[in-house]
């Protein structure tokens, strides 16, 4: 029989950011009071399952929305600088017409090829390296149940290279919540089912930062 394996790919919790800025890579974004609710509500949802190996993002936030399952599981946190944030030349910006910075036309050369797009990491970049994340962790986790905090767009790029549609789409579209949960069933390394789930759903007040 052939062996099963269950990487989940953890968005992480709502980010205390009050001033609307796309703050990408950048540090100093924690969670927000409502954040940390989110990542317990996430724990509790893996509580009964067959976690073995935990990895996340480098970021302060994939990192404390990871804290409490490794509180749960009695687990280290292995961090995967392939599981973090999409590069993005809006970092540190307010994104957007009015007062964003979509009015200054230094800017608008970056938003010519929404395809790649031009401006950030390439699409094909961010599902290469997220893929070889994930195949980390299935190796780690083989036999069990393995989890990976990271963040919006990097988890619903993975998404759609893994059920091969088109890697460019509009960012409303993205099905990839805060705190929710996409999970990849392997039978040995076969991709056999991506289901997706969001255990914190109660807790979100508002739309979530688009690449969050």
């Amino acid at each position: 029989m052939t062996e099963k394996t269950i990487v989940h790919l953890l968005r992480h919790g709502e980010v205390h950011n009050p001033d609307g800025i796309l703050y990408g890579r950048l540090p100093g974004y924690r969670l927000s009071e409502d954040g940390v609710l989110m990542a317990k509500a996430a724990a509790k949802w893996f509580g009964d399952r067959d976690v073995t190996a935990l990895f996340s993002s480098p970021m302060q936030r994939a990192l404390e929305t990871a804290a409490p399952l490794a509180e749960a599981f009695d687990l280290p946190v292995t961090v995967d600088d392939r599981l973090i944030e999409a590069e993005n030349h809006f970092e540190g910006l307010t994104f957007g017409a009015g007062a964003g910075s979509l009015r200054r036309p230094e800017h608008w050369r970056h938003l010519v090829n929404p395809f790649r797009p031009s401006w950030g990491e390439p699409y094909r970049d961010l599902a290469a390296r997220m893929r070889a994340a994930v195949i980390r962790a299935r190796e780690a986790g083989r036999g069990h149940e393995a989890v990976c905090v990271s963040h919006q767009l990097p988890v619903w790029i993975l998404r759609l290279h893994a059920e091969h549609r088109r890697l460019w789409h509009h960012p409303n579209k993205r099905e990839c919540a805060l705190a929710s949960v996409t999970s990849l069933t392997f039978e040995g390394s076969r991709l056999v089912e991506v289901a997706y789930s969001e255990p914190a759903a109660g807790l979100a007040k508002g739309p979530s930062v688009a690449g969050a």
